[in-house]
């Protein structure tokens, strides 16, 4: 399946989950639920990835790093919000992400939303790691 397939699907089951739950939940409730969806799907998923990240400032290796809220079929990573919109920091962030793992494609879904379709945002990486 191609990546625009695979983010029909994850967009699929986000909406399920909207539809069952609608707003007011947590993160951690919504990323539980759509965890259910994608197994439901038999869509393999890691949650919490670890993404490292070595910076040298100064001269000195720091090691610090992010977790992924979600990387599903090892390609597309996906980032729950519950916020009052998306922002571009939000935007700018998960572009950051793409380009550090080397992946192409990020969704990030706002579940603060009456339509699922106004919290949704699909981030694309064309630069290669």
């Amino acid at each position: 399946m191609n990546t625009d397939q695979l983010t029909e699907k994850i967009i699929s089951a986000a909406s399920e989950v909207h539809l069952a739950c609608g707003p007011g939940l947590h993160e951690a409730e919504y990323e539980e639920c759509l965890c259910y969806e994608l197994d439901r799907l038999k869509l393999s998923f890691e949650r919490h990835r670890p993404l490292p990240m070595q910076q040298n400032y100064k001269g000195h290796i720091l090691d610090c790093g992010y977790r992924l809220n979600l990387v599903v079929e090892d390609s597309v990573i996906v980032e729950l919000k519950y916020c009052e919109k998306i922002e571009s920091i939000h935007k700018s962030q998960l572009l950051a992400f793409l380009k550090l793992s080397g992946l192409n494609r990020a969704l990030l879904v706002n579940f603060n939303v009456p339509d699922l379709r106004d919290g949704i945002v699909r981030i694309e990486n064309h630069h290669k790691k």
